[in-house]
């Protein structure tokens, strides 16, 4: 993306206390290009927490807020030229919706950990509430602000393994293997609480992710799926583990597996798509190779780079270094906080261009939804309900 002398965008975060690795990530990745700038938020509940994030951040006391009705409330009164433009919601999912209505009702744009709600109801409501105020919205599925998974969209779009057969995503992590939320880890205690998560556990916590990485770089739309979900850990009233069977809008098949009960397992996010003249393949924790088998012809390892032949532009804008040098999870992040920026700048409204809105949340609500029910029904396949924007 070209540069341009536009200003800092002004960021505000609710949630992402000390402890909260994700608000970090965030900060880290917003700063990135130096096209976003922290001015204030509302970090904790916990008071000293709250006050030591915001003093880690260099915030100025009177823009460290006690609560997220506080921050929002107070930088309305502030100028225009001073206020926030933009808020960045990193709490537990019951709070995702509530905040981001507020929010742009109040006329601030909106960029949401995922999912966007607890419910499919709930994302529907949400849905209204965006196309009413005008404002933007994001959702952080970072793993598609990848050069290389951009790589991977564009080699589908152009037919260059053909006709998508089959698709096999998987996201297994092995860190709630053991009971943590009784042992006073606060992330695991809020991710297994259906008053705090939602309606699920591992299957909102990542299995959308795979579930929108698979939809983004194939193009098809999952119409109907089979799921079976588990949980493993004595008493854990949310799922940690799940497979699940795919048909999509287009033809193909496919499998989806996500778990956070794989001993040893960190964050091994991988997708693998076969068509009728090839296949792809792409790792999270490798993620500046992709992997290219034609149906006639020897494998192929396109890399990441700036100086790399054979990458599309969409690839190319989302890197920043010569091949060799590793772009990864704050780059990919970062490029989600450069489209953003990019957008507000330009007085854009409605979708994002290259960052995930509303859309990708109905449906990622919509693929939690028909995980949970078919997991508890009889019946083999169960369709994905249908998902509208209203004058879509």
């Amino acid at each position: 993306m070209p540069r341009t002398n536009q200003p800092r965008i002004r960021l505000g975060m609710i949630g992402g206390g000390q402890g909260a690795f994700i608000g970090q990530v965030h900060r880290l990745a917003a700063r990135l290009d130096d096209t976003c700038e922290l001015v204030c938020g509302a970090f904790s509940r916990s008071a000293d927490n709250n006050q030591l994030t915001g003093e880690a951040c260099h915030l100025p006391d009177e823009r460290i807020y006690a609560d997220w009705q506080q921050l929002l409330e107070s930088e309305q009164q502030l100028p225009v030229e001073q206020r926030m433009q933009l808020l960045v919601i990193v709490t537990p999912n019951h709070l995702h919706v509530p905040i981001a209505e507020a929010a742009m009702q109040a006329g601030f744009h909106v960029f949401c950990e995922k999912p966007a709600a607890v419910s499919l109801q709930e994302a529907q409501r949400l849905a209204e509430s965006w196309q009413a105020s005008g404002c933007l919205y994001g959702l952080a599925h970072t793993y598609l602000g990848y050069p290389m998974v951009w790589q991977a969209r564009e080699m589908v779009s152009e037919g260059q393994i053909g006709s998508i057969r089959k698709i096999h995503v998987e996201y297994p992590q092995g860190w709630l293997g053991e009971r943590l939320e009784q042992q006073g880890n606060k992330q695991a205690a809020w991710r297994t609480d259906p008053s705090l998560a939602g309606i699920s556990g591992c299957m909102a916590d990542i299995g959308t992710h795979a579930f929108g990485l698979a939809e983004f770089i194939s193009g098809h739309r999952v119409s109907e799926l089979c799921a079976s979900l588990a949980s493993h850990a004595d008493g854990r009233q949310l799922d940690d583990d799940g497979d699940v069977l795919l048909r999509t809008d287009q033809g193909a098949s496919g499998t989806l597996v996500a778990s956070q009960v794989c001993s040893g397992e960190e964050n091994a996010l991988k997708i693998r798509l076969y068509g009728d003249k090839g296949a792809l393949e792409w790792h999270q924790m490798e993620p500046n190779s992709l992997l290219y088998r034609p149906l006639q012809a020897a494998m192929r390892t396109l890399r990441a780079g700036i100086d790399q032949p054979d990458l599309f532009p969409s690839a190319m804008q989302r890197l920043r270094l010569p091949g060799g040098h590793p772009e990864g999870y704050l780059e990919a992040l970062g490029n989600l906080y450069r489209d953003f920026a990019h957008a507000i700048h330009h007085g854009k409204q409605g979708d994002v261009e290259g960052v995930p809105g509303m859309a990708s949340g109905l449906r990622g609500m919509a693929f939690i939804e028909a995980v949970t029910t078919s997991a508890k029904s009889e019946q083999k396949w169960t369709p994905l309900p249908a998902t509208q924007l209203s004058g879509a």
